[in-house]
């Protein structure tokens, strides 16, 4: 099991799925029976090996992946990533593939239905924490042309950021000053499940950061897909400091 430390994380990583005797883990890295090396998080369940080789921290411009993360980073609240991403599938039902436009137009009905469909996660806060946060994900829509233009702004400046990304470092980093500032704003600006820890998972996921670990052997491709996506831009000229959200 992993540290206590971990498991009270918010952090995506902080409750991996148990280890296989077979699996070694070294400074955080772990290889299973293929023999790759990755982040010891990964643990040796299938659907959680490929989630982080094909999906954690390569970066995403995509408003509607970007809102399905922060209604599941939501969702997972007091449970394990894994347990959300064997039902994400259900989700996407559920929720119309998590299109902004067609969520923030849910209402009594729809959360009627979802509240007895047993493929999600049937917490009424949650459902209308979605539906909520899709209305306010529209608006900022309006504002800056696009969600991706508006949540990355808050990429942290490489400055900020360790030199080398190991699990020690990871382990001092379950919030950052830029994901402070991001959640800070977006429940300014009405959203809701959306505090510090589980907006720095959030981020680590969508590719604002790279926290593959040294010597993962997802980190270079991450870190090359990072380099050369284009940032989105807003519709309107904000700039704001990274670490505060606030307009400068």
């Amino acid at each position: 099991m992993l540290a206590q430390k971990i498991l009270q994380s918010s952090c995506m990583f902080r409750r991996a799925a148990p280890l296989r005797s077979r699996s070694k883990t070294v400074n955080g890295i772990i290889r299973g029976a293929d023999n790759v090396p990755r982040c010891w998080w990964a643990g040796s369940d299938a659907l959680y090996l490929r989630y982080h080789d094909e999906e954690w921290g390569r970066p995403v411009a995509d408003d509607n992946r970007l809102f399905e993360k922060i209604c599941l980073e939501g969702f997972q609240a007091g449970l394990s990533w894994l347990t959300i991403l064997r039902k994400r599938d259900a989700f996407r039902q559920a929720f119309a593939r998590f299109d902004i436009a067609r969520v923030a137009r849910f209402g009594a009905r729809d959360i009627t239905r979802l509240l007895n469909d047993a493929g999600i996660v049937r917490h009424r806060g949650k459902i209308e924490s979605a539906i909520n946060n899709a209305r306010c994900a529209e608006a900022l829509r309006q504002e800056y042309g696009s969600l991706a233009a508006y949540v990355w702004q808050f990429e942290p400046s490489p400055k900020s950021r360790p030199r080398r990304i190991t699990r020690d470092a990871l382990m001092k980093l379950a919030v950052t000053p830029e994901s402070h500032a991001l959640s800070k704003d977006l429940k300014r600006r009405g959203w809701t499940f959306v505090g510090p820890t589980t907006v720095h998972a959030f981020m680590q996921a969508m590719g604002l950061v790279n926290d593959h670990l040294e010597g993962c052997a997802s980190r270079a491709a991450v870190e090359a897909q990072r380099i050369t996506m284009p940032r989105p831009s807003s519709a309107q000229s904000h700039h704001r400091d990274r670490s505060t959200g606030r307009s400068v």
